[in-house]
């Protein structure tokens, strides 16, 4: 009999109006959790209709990142570790924006493909538009971390002084596509034009050399100044040196707020022919004149092949004195034209 108990017991629990049993999550328990959460859940084949953020929010948001990680470690042991982690911060969003770019490559591809596929039919109409919605919204996303990556790279110098500068590529900041409702022919039209014009920005082009050991920040600042005073949308072309001339002319620029180009050396393809073959293709440009300050051979090299070509010189080498040197072109910056 008292082996029987714990079965009537067991039984009495089952039955009992207070006990709930056990329920498994329904299919649409996800969706409805979504539906509470968002209101919207994307997915591959659906537009995104929520907003972006704000840029008040996301400006604030930046600001106090920056400054948690300023005010944590400074004065402390991790100090020497700061910067690195301040421009890696900055970086984030810079390899977010180049991720979407890729994705944004891809949907150009497919809507190629699918233009090419188009039978008159629903069916392949509305496949099209889905790509250029979804392309639309890259669009917009690869636009918002570009502009976070540009505030960031400001706080970044506000903090340390130093102009941030990805380690590899090209930064670069897209225009915005505006348009109520756009065909997906001028999609990828607008997208290729678009990339074009911020890889070739418009405006005069003007030159600049110098070597390692010149330093004369002062008088490259006020060279430059008087370039820029008379051509206001010029676009300077250097080097891109780490240090010396070159490096305070780029510094000057991001102060200057002016389009900058770096022609780098490519040794790993011309050797030691490297420097002056990217002075061929600085010269390929045809900039409007050349302000060349004391430097190396390489220096007087593109300044030789400059005054071959006629390309005026604002001359500040030994002799030169901004003058322009002897037997060549002098470019009269603030009057505009040659003597």
């Amino acid at each position: 009999m008292g082996a029987a108990e714990p079965e009537h017991s067991t039984m009495t629990h089952l039955f009992s109006p207070d006990h709930e049993p056990h329920h498994a999550a329904p299919a649409t328990a996800s969706l409805l959790s979504e539906l509470q959460l968002y209101g919207h859940r994307p997915f591959q084949d659906e537009p995104d209709n929520r907003p972006l953020p704000d840029a008040r929010q996301v400006g604030a948001a930046l600001a106090d990142i920056f400054d948690a990680l300023v005010a944590t470690l400074t004065d402390t042991r991790m100090e020497p570790d700061l910067e690195d982690l301040l421009w890696s911060t900055v970086n984030l969003f810079h390899r977010a924006a180049d991720r979407i770019e890729r994705e944004l490559d891809g949907n150009e591809q497919a809507q190629r493909r699918r233009q090419k596929e188009q039978d008159g039919s629903e069916v392949r109409s509305v496949e099209l538009e889905r790509l250029l919605a979804e392309g639309t919204t890259l669009i917009e996303r690869r636009n918002a971390f570009e502009a976070m990556r540009d505030q960031a790279a400001e706080l970044f110098e506000t903090h340390t002084g130093s102009a941030w500068r990805p380690r590899a590529g090209s930064m670069v900041n897209h225009r915005a596509l505006t348009a109520a409702m756009i065909d997906s022919r001028d999609f990828l039209s607008a997208k290729r034009r678009a990339e074009t014009e911020v890889m070739l920005p418009p405006g005069p082009k003007v030159a600049f050399a110098g070597g390692y050991e010149c330093n004369d920040h002062a008088a490259i600042w006020a060279a430059l100044d008087r370039v820029h005073a008379k051509h206001q949308g010029m676009v300077l072309l250097h080097g891109g040196s780490p240090k010396g001339a070159e490096r305070i002319a780029a510094c000057w620029a991001d102060n200057r707020k002016v389009p900058q180009v770096a022609f780098k050396p490519d040794f790993a393809r011309h050797k030691n022919a490297a420097p002056f073959k990217r002075n061929d293709q600085l010269l390929e440009t045809m900039p409007i004149g050349l302000v060349v300050f004391p430097g190396s051979g390489i220096s007087d090299n593109l300044a030789d092949k400059a005054k071959k070509l006629g390309i005026p010189l604002l001359d500040y080498r030994k002799g030169g004195a901004g003058q322009g040197s002897t037997g060549c072109r002098r470019w009269n910056a603030s009057g505009g034209g040659g003597a």
